[in-house]
């Protein structure tokens, strides 16, 4: 369960006409601030970030679906985009045994190396022109807020 602050930091972000995925980084910046504190642990820095995206989803933040990844991370996302616009009630046992069985993982995965570890090898997947097209609209953004 998202921390009120964290969809309110959302919702203002989404006032300011930013991106789905930039409204999305609040929940995975709170999932990972969540694990260094030692509520729950993840297995890997992925498994955080996803369990982030999860939660922007149920929350009702418009991110779609992955283009890459399996049939089963397909229909999650999915499913997870269903239950943000029903808002059904959720089940307090699965609720409970997730995080259950999240205390049970390590807190490490979330450290700075850690980190730096999953950008770099996301970025290795990018091709070149791309790397170099986000990093000239950084240079912009920068300019900009300047």
């Amino acid at each position: 369960m998202p921390n009120k602050t964290t969809i309110e930091k959302a919702k203002r972000d989404r006032a300011q006409g930013k991106s789905p995925s930039t409204q999305a980084g609040e929940f995975v910046h709170d999932e990972i601030k969540k694990i260094r504190k030692g509520k729950h642990g993840a297995r890997s820095a992925k498994q955080a970030i996803a369990i982030g995206l999860s939660e922007a989803r149920r929350a009702g933040i418009k991110l779609p679906s992955p283009k890459t990844g399996g049939e089963e991370l397909k229909k999650k996302a999915k499913r997870d985009t269903e239950k943000g616009r029903s808002h059904a009630p959720v089940s307090r046992k699965r609720s409970r045994a997730r995080i259950e069985a999240l205390k049970k993982e390590p807190t490490t995965s979330v450290s700075s190396a850690a980190l730096s570890r999953q950008a770099r090898s996301a970025a290795k997947k990018r091709s070149a022109a791309s790397r170099s097209a986000s990093a000239r609209k950084a240079a912009r953004t920068r300019a900009r807020n300047k």
